[in-house]
């Protein structure tokens, strides 16, 4: 089973989100704990990066995120697509 944690930068863009996004946020983070790769996440690499992945809260909202080790999963951000273009 996977573990998550949280970077301080997850934490603070996490704070800004509207309820219905942290609600939306909890169940897609539950399925990504079952399966990172359900269909519903859209869970890709982030283009010209080796080791940085994505997947989406709803159309607009992603989460970036990293492998650390076999089963660690590091939260790095979320937030708008638009606002995430930079990893």
């Amino acid at each position: 089973m996977l573990q998550i944690t949280y970077t301080d930068r997850f934490k603070k863009h996490y704070k800004k989100l509207e309820r219905q996004d942290k609600n939306l946020f909890q169940q897609k983070l539950r399925l990504f704990i079952d399966n990172p790769r359900h269909p519903s996440l859209r869970t890709k690499r982030i283009q010209g990066s080796d080791n940085l992945f994505e997947f989406s809260i709803n159309i607009d909202i992603r989460v970036i995120w990293y492998y650390e080790g076999d089963n660690l999963v590091v939260l790095i951000d979320v937030g708008p697509h638009d606002e995430l273009k930079g990893y």
